[in-house]
């Protein structure tokens, strides 16, 4: 239980007290919970999204619910990948890549990956038809979290210190493998094959952000996480919005 509190207080804004003297391992031991996260998340989409469909259309509906997608977690993922985007973007070498996605402040790069991945999500939800948006918004914060666990799993983290080195300990491929299969299980039940699409849409996307993340900073940072995970949630709604 002290494992799962602690996702909820990594992944959300729910305002939940501080963890106990177990605290850091309680969080490198709550990456097992993610997906349990997203699910919740999810739930709590679909639920917006169907009060939302009651006054007003789907394409302002398909805004407000991204963005309370992206605010469920007090921006952080979108945080991450904006430093992300600055950084891998700017031809720079490993140590100066790792220093301007430290740097607080946002690049003109990490504005347009912002701004891009928002317009993504929302055109492509607003596609979706009626019958199959719920399951979508179930399923879009689903493979977010699921891109955490999977990356966390692929990867060595980049810095000598830090967060990552708390999930680095605890970290076990059966937590990926158990996202993997929560995601498309939940999918296939939902939507059919396009949930077994959209499963293997965000393996995909992932693996290659992995890739990437590789090459660039030789593994994961807590921003790289972010942007793997915002990335994901866009295939769902990209799948399920194809006619």
């Amino acid at each position: 239980m002290r494992a799962f509190l602690a996702a909820v207080r990594f992944l959300t804004v729910l305002p939940l007290p501080a963890g106990g003297p177990d605290a850091a391992r309680d969080l490198g031991r709550s990456a097992r919970f993610f997906p349990a996260i997203g699910i919740l998340a999810g739930l709590a989409m679909a639920g917006l999204d169907a009060l939302l469909g009651t006054l007003v259309s789907p394409w302002p509906g398909s805004v407000l619910v991204v963005l309370a997608m992206a605010g469920i977690s007090g921006g952080l993922h979108l945080d991450g990948l904006a430093d992300t985007a600055d950084g891998f973007l700017s031809s720079r070498p490993r140590e100066r890549v790792l220093e301007i996605m430290r740097d607080s402040r946002i690049g003109s790069m990490g504005v347009l990956a912002i701004v891009g991945v928002l317009l993504l999500k929302t055109a492509a939800l607003a596609t979706v038809p009626a019958g199959r948006r719920w399951a979508t918004l179930l399923l879009m914060p689903l493979a977010g979290r699921t891109a955490l666990v999977l990356e966390l799993n692929l990867l060595p983290y980049a810095r000598p210190a830090g967060l990552g080195t708390t999930f680095q300990t605890y970290k076990t491929p059966w937590d990926a493998l158990v996202a993997i299969g929560l995601l498309a299980g939940i999918g296939y039940a939902t939507v059919g094959q396009r949930g077994l699409l959209a499963a293997a849409g965000t393996v995909l996307v992932t693996v290659l952000v992995s890739v990437w993340c590789r090459r660039r900073i030789g593994g994961f940072t807590g921003d790289t996480l972010g942007a793997a995970c915002e990335i994901s949630e866009a295939v769902p709604a990209l799948i399920a919005g194809v006619p």
